[in-house]
């Protein structure tokens, strides 16, 4: 006799994963199709995730400890022409601006909590359901096989992620520098007192093909010219990742019995670090709403999915909005357009109101 089951996820990544243990603590039935994973090469990835998103993963007791999910307690930001932004969390009030979060050990502690979890069935194929939830990423072929449109906006940019030792430790610091239209982030990593950083660094598609064939002496030092040589002495400590970066976005998130959550229903600009931050933020909105319905409504009821699209939608197209017009802002060439992005960033830098919404904002809570 077959296995019935409530809810089917197609997608095991850290949304998937989340939004399975989110839905069996509501009592219902999952089944997670597991998706192949590469193992050639170790993950370099890094995420930014802020308190919104650490209290859903407590919640699901699954928030790496303090090694490996590092606190922020200032960023900072330069421009291309002397504009700087300063952000200390203690002026907002806050434990940390954001938690830097090592990928495979969150991946493995919501993979232990999957397997302990007696709701949850791990599955190779997808299998029939009231439900099926599409958190393939933004390639997703589950997502082509729906009534849904995908719009994909290239930015002929690349992000290339990997994992570095400074000879100072980082104090607890995010670094960003905006520079001819690419972006380079330093991100705390290893712990408070750490001196591993993770590198995301947004360059143009030539420029990533040049630093793919450099040595790492070279690689490095190219780093530290873009950071004026002011994190000390850096050594690449594993492999390099990179992929093409791009707005897109699903038109339809939902439709009779399924919908879209995380990379599968839109993707941002990795500039502000949102991305996983929305996919969390989808996935905890999405249980809620399922968790809360008439006790007559189905769970593929379309009328009840849309309230979770409604809900999403336009924080998802807020960030989007943001990042975009920030990537555009900073590409513009010429001295004019310089001149007004770092006036702009020495302003909001003088205003601590400005910059206190502004990080409560990136919280991810309500304001």
């Amino acid at each position: 006799m077959s296995k019935s089951f409530d809810v089917c996820i197609r997608g095991d990544g850290v949304v998937g994963r989340s939004l399975a243990l989110l839905l069996a603590k509501e009592r219902l039935k999952v089944a997670l199709v597991a998706t192949a994973q590469l193992a050639d090469k170790a993950d370099v990835r890094a995420y930014a995730l802020n308190t919104a998103s650490k209290q859903v993963l407590e919640s699901l007791r699954v928030w790496p400890d303090e090694t490996n999910a590092t606190p922020v307690r200032a960023m900072q930001v330069w421009g291309d022409d002397g504009g700087q932004l300063e952000f200390k969390a203690h002026h907002a009030g806050q434990d940390a601006l954001t938690w830097i979060v090592d990928v495979p050990q969150l991946q493995a502690q919501l993979l232990q909590a999957c397997n302990y979890q007696s709701m949850i069935e791990t599955v190779s194929e997808p299998v029939p359901a009231s439900l099926t939830l599409i958190c393939e990423g933004q390639k997703s072929s589950a997502r082509d096989a729906v009534n849904t449109q995908w719009t994909r906006k290239p930015y002929a940019q690349k992000a290339i992620a990997a994992r570095l030792t400074s000879s100072m430790p980082h104090d607890g610091s995010a670094r960003q520098w905006f520079s001819n239209g690419e972006i380079l982030a330093l991100l705390p990593m290893g712990g408070a007192l750490g001196n591993s950083v993770a590198l995301v660094w947004s360059v143009s598609d030539e420029h990533a093909s040049l630093l793919a064939q450099q040595s790492p002496e070279e690689f490095c030092a190219a780093v530290s010219t873009t950071c004026h040589s002011s994190v000390g002495q850096l050594q690449l400590t594993g492999d390099r990742a990179s992929w093409p970066l791009a707005l897109s976005s699903a038109d339809r998130w939902v439709g009779p019995g399924w919908a879209l959550a995380g990379d599968a229903a839109h993707t941002v600009h990795p500039l502000a670090g949102q991305g996983l931050n929305l996919g969390l933020a989808d996935a905890a909105c999405l249980s809620q709403v399922l968790a809360s319905r008439e006790y007559w409504r189905g769970l593929g009821d379309e009328k009840l999915l849309r309230r979770y699209e409604r809900a999403r939608k336009a924080d998802v197209a807020a960030i989007s909005a943001v990042t975009d017009g920030l990537h555009k802002l900073f590409a513009q060439a010429g001295p004019a357009w310089q001149t007004a992005r770092n006036w702009g960033m020495n302003g909001v830098g003088s205003s601590q109101p400005l910059k206190n919404w502004l990080m409560q904002r990136a919280a991810g809570m309500p304001l």
